[in-house]
């Protein structure tokens, strides 16, 4: 089968690769030449542990190619997904739908045969119905069916979660669409991946209430660790405790200095504004953006604190550990590191920090932030080290050579991914999150 994923972004490229692994025929489409001119030298957009090498064999084979044509991309497609930037609007939150809509308007104008026409992008209930709207009005003569197919990709590990999903949600109106889509995903159905059929709004709302869910579990298990921090209690026992019940689940209850990413800020608040546009009032969700929101600077507070307040912080250097808003990806968006650096250098604070792969896209969000070559130069003569990122790079630190080369011995662990005995037994003045 001939697939084409018009945007080659995180989504679309990672889509596109896992598909031509399967054996279909993939076309990736996007109108930015320059990135289209990278891809075929083998450059990666982005970075997702894995991509390059599947990309790179998938192109050898000739099964996965790349054009900035939308019309000869789609030509004999029998899918086409849409998997373009769904941002939040600015000025009210809405997502952004500008780029989903004329991708739409240009696929009805240039379509060659009949086709299923698949939002791949997180969009808001309705959008597909505007979107097979659009198809229609561009008056082409072929039969099309639109279907919402959303990703659960989590970024770090987003090959394995596509080729070994927990379920493949399609979201489709008519037989036409839901035999296409069966064959697209046809190479799934030998590891017994679970298909939901469902209408086409459910499936897009689906999207933004997993992901609702899922931030509102961090922010619970958040607020958890604040408290236990107040009356002696340790939130990793407490996150145990409550994630052994299966009603529960263990995942997305571990503390830390907040949510970020791609997905959770812009979806949380998209399905507020859905909510408020249907008079239905998701109070939960909008409490759960509010406490994320004032989190972040929290967390920056808390490394002031460790220096002894913000009256007496000024003219001291903090070295951040981990910039990214989770590992094994370099995406910057929506980071706590973002606010946590604003609150201390707000503070006259001297701040260094390193990252293994998110420095070139964090040094324009962070100008006064120095950027540093390996976590020991950002150490150097540091009053304090936060650790905000768990990069696996951070998990064994020459603590020797740590206290040697820092003027304090101060570390707050916003990640709890060290021991606070064995933290102040090695001589550190340790703090980190939920923990005494």
């Amino acid at each position: 089968m001939k697939i084409a994923m018009v945007g080659s972004g995180y989504v679309g490229l990672v889509s596109g690769a896992c598909f031509a692994d399967f054996g279909h025929d993939v076309v990736c489409i996007d109108k930015d030449q320059s990135k289209i001119d990278r891809l075929h030298e083998g450059v990666m957009p982005i970075y997702e542990p894995g991509l390059d090498k599947l990309v790179e064999s998938n192109v050898a084979a000739g099964r996965l190619s790349f054009t900035t044509d939308l019309a000869e991309g789609i030509k004999d497609a029998s899918a086409i997904f849409i998997a373009v930037g769904t941002p939040s609007r600015r000025g009210d939150g809405h997502a952004d739908l500008t780029f989903v809509y004329q991708v739409a308007k240009e696929v009805g104008e240039s379509l060659s045969n009949d086709a299923v026409v698949v939002t791949k992008s997180t969009v808001p209930v309705g959008t597909g119905d505007e979107v097979e709207r659009i198809l229609a009005d561009s008056g082409t003569s072929h039969k099309v069916s639109v279907v919402s197919n959303p990703e659960f990709l989590r970024e770090g590990a987003a090959i394995g979660d596509f080729k070994r999903p927990d379920r493949i949600v399609i979201g489709a109106e008519d037989d036409f669409g839901r035999d296409v889509m069966r064959e697209v995903y046809r190479p799934l159905f030998l590891n017994e991946s679970p298909i939901l059929f469902v209408n086409r709004r459910t499936s897009e709302l689906i999207k933004y209430a997993a992901n609702a869910f899922l931030a509102t579990k961090i922010t619970f298990i958040n607020e958890m660790a604040d408290l236990c921090e107040r009356v002696g209690a340790n939130v990793q026992d407490v996150s145990r405790g409550i994630g052994m019940d299966n009603r529960i689940g263990s995942k997305f209850l571990h503390a830390g200095p907040g949510y970020g990413g791609s997905c959770f800020p812009k979806d949380t608040l998209a399905l507020l504004k859905t909510s408020e546009d249907y008079d239905s009032p998701t109070r939960i969700v909008e409490a759960v953006v509010k406490v994320n929101d004032t989190r972040k600077r929290a967390m920056g507070r808390k490394v002031l604190d460790a220096l002894g307040g913000a009256d007496n912080a000024r003219g001291k250097k903090a070295a951040l550990l981990g910039l990214t808003f989770k590992p094994n990806t370099d995406d910057m968006r929506d980071s706590p590191a973002i606010a946590i650096a604003q609150t201390l250098t707000d503070a006259g604070v001297e701040v260094a920090a390193y990252d293994p792969e998110g420095m070139e896209i964090a040094a324009p969000l962070m100008p006064e932030v120095k950027m540093c070559s390996d976590p020991y130069e950002a150490i150097n003569d540091a009053d304090a080290v936060a650790i905000v990122t768990e990069w696996d790079a951070f998990r064994a630190l020459d603590l020797n050579r740590v206290k040697e080369i820092a003027k304090g011995h101060i570390m707050v662990d916003l990640r709890n991914i060290y021991n606070p005995d064995d933290m102040r037994d090695a001589g550190f003045e340790y703090s980190s999150i939920g923990r005494v």
